[in-house]
């Protein structure tokens, strides 16, 4: 099928398989490789350089530069006669009750991010056709790398995408959506983060879609793979993970560490600390990375500072809101060797606590 998904989970190495699958493509194949951060931009191209070096028709773009490149300026004079893109408005905000050219542009002719999508969207009906021909014209094959971080209007035009010529393949990871294009549009809201496995499946019933998963993690020890399949409710019903990483070390799994033993700990596993925020970790003086940040990283080790629904999912089984249960899915599986979670009150936790040897040897 020329449209299709791959979930994968954690540590699958998605955008390799990306890398991989272009560097196998006939040299005249034209391809667009596109993805959401900067971050992961960069490192398709460097990947890309490297195994498909040769193939002069890959481009890599990411998600805003290919909505300004391909609908924005193009096409704009379609909606608005006369009028040109003159620049991309990353921050600012239209004006509340704004309408028409000036619910998009600001003042100097750029487009507001927050509108682009719903704009780039108006813009296919607006053509009558001609920039989807267009597109169809320019690429053979478009791939689109951390699917999950989409929303809003962009679901309309992966929706026109599906209905063209252009051959499609989408890879994420819908546990890993904590990142968003356009966190505060009320478009597609039923389909944010994670929700964003319900647009895939209502595709995929409809015979647009095909969707297949990758459930083999490279990454992570298979405690920690074991552990992660918990963090969302069943009802989710995502496969279990299977690990490949059969490396020992003699502290491997997930544990739970008190406070007056975090100093102890970093002093002998020096694992990369973790925080949803500030605010979870006001007293611990470590070097922490924001979960969010952390996204696309892997470490040896970690230790999480859990937030307050973490606790209550630690302690009494409690499961999180989509958005709290990715970022915690996130952190857990930044690690290959093992994950700590400093926690006082273990509650109905079974997870082993870690305790230094020295208190191992009083007891």
């Amino acid at each position: 099928m020329a449209k299709r998904l791959t979930l994968a989970v954690a540590g699958s190495r998605k955008t390799q398989g990306i890398v991989e699958h272009c560097a196998k493509l006939p040299c005249e194949r034209r391809v667009l490789a596109l993805t959401y951060t900067q971050k992961n931009q960069f490192e398709l191209q460097e990947r890309l350089a490297h195994y498909a070096g040769d193939h002069l028709n890959i481009e890599v773009l990411g998600w805003f530069t290919f909505l300004l490149r391909h609908f924005a300026k193009p096409f704009l004079p379609f909606k608005f006669p006369g009028e040109r893109v003159l620049g991309f408005n990353f921050d600012g905000m239209p004006p509340r009750m704004a309408t028409g050219k000036t619910r998009f542009l600001d003042k100097s002719g750029a487009v507001y991010r927050s509108e682009l999508g719903r704009l780039a969207f108006e813009l296919i009906a607006a053509s009558q056709g001609a920039l989807i021909s267009r597109l169809e014209g320019i690429y053979d094959e478009i791939l689109i790398d951390e699917v999950q971080d989409l929303s809003a209007y962009d679901w309309e035009i992966v929706d026109a995408l599906l209905d063209s010529a252009v051959d499609l393949w989408m890879v994420g990871d819908i546990r890993q959506a904590v990142l968003s294009t356009n966190a505060r549009s009320a478009k597609n809201k039923k389909y944010a983060y994670a929700e964003a496995i319900s647009w895939f499946r209502s595709r995929e019933k409809k015979g647009l879609l095909a969707i297949e998963e990758s459930a083999v993690t490279w990454r992570c020890h298979p405690k920690i793979a074991a552990f992660s399949d918990t963090i969302f409710d069943p009802s989710w019903a995502f496969p279990y993970t299977v690990s490949k990483n059969d490396h020992t070390t003699g502290h491997d799994g997930v544990f739970l560490v008190r406070a007056e033993h975090v100093h102890a700990y970093v002093t002998q596993y020096r694992p990369q600390s973790l925080r949803h925020s500030a605010a979870s970790a006001k007293n611990l003086t470590l070097d922490f990375m924001n979960f969010k940040v952390s996204k696309g990283a892997t470490f040896p080790r970690v230790l999480i500072a859990p937030t307050s629904k973490i606790m209550n999912f630690l302690r009494a089984g409690t499961y999180m809101d989509a958005i709290a249960a990715s970022s915690f899915y996130v952190a857990i599986t930044r690690a290959q060797q093992s994950v700590a979670i400093v926690l006082d009150d273990p509650g109905m936790s079974t997870l082993p606590y870690w305790k230094p040897a020295a208190d191992l040897e009083w007891a």
